[in-house]
């Protein structure tokens, strides 16, 4: 059997997904900047999947840019905010457990002169708004902060900290990282009181390799490459069609009752939190169930055997999981998340991350925790002699 429950670091995509790009492929293969009928019918296609994206942010549709993923919308929002604002000031601020895509280019901007504040996290994961409010300066111009931390799923209170960061300097941009709140919260742009927000189309079932961003309405941003003029100047290059088309269609399936969706989500969890406690001991778990934490991520130590281990010896079982970003988990060394969370090296040396879907089944997760009591009884054993 099968279990697949990394659906953080990636999703499959889904068959209706599929047929919509494959539809681009064959079809309408059109390059949507060309003026003949093959082009117009194709960029007629992206201003309604613009317009749908827009819908579910509850924005306008001229604020979605396209991306080829959350990773470049991440880039083009901080580099373009702080590049454009640069005589405003060069004071920029974000946390110590923020996605790779953000902390690199935070730190890449650290070594070109700007001074950078990171902010510290509590053992769960959550920033204190006090000390986000005394970091906060007349110099300050961009602060970056991701809702769901993509490790633990930590839910930051993004519209107190908007509200909050306006209270002290209104000059001051912010930028939420919404990569895996995206579809398993429910979010407008307008509530969350943002500048500028990324997506990914791969983590809610689109294709890799595609992702959007919001600007909101007269931001001060500029390009970070230059080229054809397209996505309104700002996102310039040949549109991933394919790739919107999949996009589109995965947004479509989830807003058609994201109500349900969020729901089997938080069924999942709260299933496999149970099983797991009633058949595996010593688990400490990092990802509870709270409204604080997202519905997907489950994040749990096994106590006294390796995480890496771990992985791969349910692997063998047909049981994927993951045992930290997938973006950052090749690299030697321990999580940054969980360091800056300050939780004990035995802790961060045997915690998994599972994150679940709609589609997984309960069968599937009576599979999962069956073999992980096993590995983890026999890694124990192991661990003792």
């Amino acid at each position: 059997m099968e279990v697949y429950l990394d659906n953080a670091a990636t999703t499959p995509v889904k068959e209706e997904v599929v047929k919509a790009v494959v539809r681009a492929l064959e079809k309408e293969y059109g390059n949507p900047s060309s003026l003949h009928s093959k082009g117009v019918e194709v960029e007629k296609s992206i201003k309604a999947i613009r317009k749908s994206i827009a819908k579910a942010l509850g924005c306008l549709d001229q604020e979605i840019y396209f991306t080829s993923g959350g990773t470049e919308a991440n880039n083009i929002a901080i580099r373009g905010i702080v590049e454009a604002n640069k005589r405003a000031g060069n004071h920029i601020i974000t946390t110590k457990i923020e996605h790779p895509s953000v902390l690199n280019t935070f730190k890449e901007l650290e070594a070109k002169g700007y001074e950078v504040t990171y902010l510290n996290v509590d053992a769960e994961g959550f920033i204190a708004l006090e000390e986000l409010s005394d970091c906060i300066k007349a110099n300050t111009i961009l602060v970056s902060i991701m809702q769901v931390n993509n490790e633990v799923g930590s839910i930051q209170p993004i519209e107190e900290i908007a509200k909050l960061i306006k209270q002290k300097n209104k000059q001051v941009l912010f930028h939420v990282d919404a990569i895996q709140s995206f579809g398993k919260l429910k979010l407008k742009v307008e509530d969350l009181q943002v500048d500028s927000l990324s997506i990914s189309g791969h983590k809610i079932h689109a294709p890799k390799g595609i992702g959007a961003l919001y600007v909101k309405k007269d931001t001060k941003i500029i390009p970070i490459i230059t080229g054809g003029g397209q996505e309104m100047g700002l996102r310039v290059g040949t549109e991933n069609v394919p790739g919107i088309y999949g996009l589109g269609e995965a947004v479509q399936l989830i807003m058609q009752d994201q109500q349900s969706y969020i729901n089997k989500l938080n069924e999942n969890k709260r299933y496999f939190l149970k099983i797991l406690k009633e058949k595996v001991r010593d688990v400490n778990i990092l990802s509870p169930i709270k409204d604080s934490f997202a519905p997907h991520i489950i994040s749990v130590a096994f106590m006294g055997v390796k995480s890496e281990v771990l992985l791969h010896s349910l692997e063998q079982e047909g049981v994927y999981v993951s045992s930290g970003s997938a973006c950052s988990s090749k690299k030697k060394g321990f999580s940054h998340v969980l360091t800056a969370m300050k939780l004990k090296e035995a802790v961060i040396d045997s915690t998994i991350r599972f994150s679940v879907s709609d589609a997984t089944t309960a069968k599937e997760l009576d599979y999962a925790v069956e073999k992980i009591n096993h590995q983890v009884t026999m890694l124990r054993k192991i661990m003792k002699r």
